[in-house]
């Protein structure tokens, strides 16, 4: 998404951890549309380590880096259990505000924020994996009806609010989606079961964990019934990290239906058409323009082209960085809510709902919530 005016926005962020690590990292990639201008944090000592290390002021609350700063949008990236009260802060300070995720812990706290901020638009909501290029191309396949009306989605990759953010997007809900929601904000049947295996688990967000003996590791197995459509929702302990875990992506429509990068479907009278998505990815072999992926196509179409072609980014990086200049756009009036805080609340609410079913072992059935 590019930004008209010619002034970069003015961005802060609330937070110095992992997570704020990558938007920082990335806004520095694209100084032509952003500028970080400050952030804030609770400790003294982490302060000064931020000003260090991201070469910004650093305020001990979200007030003062919004006083002293004026950012036009600000980044809440803290603990589930602080973020409703930051973002509350930052939204009648004026600012608009790019929410980590979930934007509250649990339905009360979703209620809450709600109630606090929700009229005034002014809350987007950081989840990035439908703008990965991989699911942003599965997207647009179904976008153009191809496999024909999206029925049912598996999600077998991430977990909780993320994987309910995919199934619900690739349904018709959810990131971009103009024109309202395929599976919108109804009530939602969700059943869920936890089982235990042994897994070896060789690699985690730190590293090589040197383990050499499998270990219980518990997969929640997850239906979600909107009623004509569904979702299916398979997470295993660290499944993002542990690469002994392979990740699956069905999206069965009534055409046909996309498994990961192979695509089946109807093609006309007694004819049915196999093909795949293919990844143009730059830098192998001879190729000397550098490592980077160039574009996805189908079928010799293209079907998602990457927006930041030349900053070397892996997939993750791609899908942040797109997110924050989407959001930059929105906040300028330049471009649509990129995920705003309804579509956010939706999907954790329905992710809360998968735990207590399987806790409970016995259906939940979610309400109509006020964001609807």
């Amino acid at each position: 998404m590019s930004l008209s005016n010619s002034e970069p926005v003015s961005f802060g962020i609330v937070g110095g951890g992992w997570r704020a690590e990558f938007f920082a990292r990335l806004a520095a990639l694209l100084p032509e549309r952003l500028t970080l201008v400050g952030a804030a944090v609770r400790r003294p000592e982490s302060a000064a380590e931020i000003t260090k290390r991201w070469g910004v002021p650093t305020y001990l609350s979200p007030a003062e880096l919004v006083s002293r700063q004026k950012p036009e949008l600000v980044l809440s990236s803290v603990p589930w259990p602080v973020n409703p009260e930051v973002v509350g802060t930052l939204v009648d300070a004026g600012v608009s505000v790019l929410a980590e995720t979930p934007p509250a812990p649990d339905e009360a706290g979703l209620r809450a924020l709600w109630a606090r901020v929700g009229e005034r638009r002014r809350v987007q909501v950081a989840e990035q994996y439908l703008l990965m290029p991989g699911h942003a191309a599965r997207r647009e396949i179904v976008r153009r009806g191809l496999i024909g009306t999206p029925t049912s989605v598996q999600v077998s990759s991430t977990h909780g609010y993320h994987a309910v953010a995919m199934i619900r997007g690739l349904l018709g809900a959810g990131v971009g989606e103009d024109g309202g929601a395929g599976v919108g904000f109804g009530p939602v049947r969700v059943d869920a079961r936890r089982f235990t295996a042994p897994l070896l688990d060789p690699l985690t967000r730190d590293g090589w964990t040197g383990a050499e003996q499998p270990h219980d590791a518990t997969t929640t197995l997850a239906t979600l019934d909107f009623g004509g459509v569904s979702g299916l929702y398979d997470f295993t302990d660290n499944q993002w990290h542990n690469r002994l875990r392979q990740r699956r992506i069905v999206v069965r429509g009534s055409l046909g239906e996309i498994a990961d990068d192979t695509v089946v479907r109807w093609g006309g009278p007694a004819t049915v058409l196999r093909s795949e998505i293919v990844r143009s990815q730059l830098g192998h072999d001879l190729n000397l323009d550098g490592h980077d992926t160039e574009h996805l196509t189908f079928e010799g179409q293209i079907v998602y082209r990457n927006p930041l072609l030349g900053l070397r980014l892996m997939d993750e990086e791609i899908a942040i960085a797109t997110l924050l200049t989407a959001t930059a756009a929105w906040t300028r009036n330049q471009g649509p809510e990129p995920y705003p805080l309804a579509e956010a609340s939706q999907d954790h609410l329905l992710s809360l709902a998968i735990d207590r079913a399987a806790d409970r072992g016995a259906p939940v059935i979610t309400a109509v919530e006020p964001w609807a």
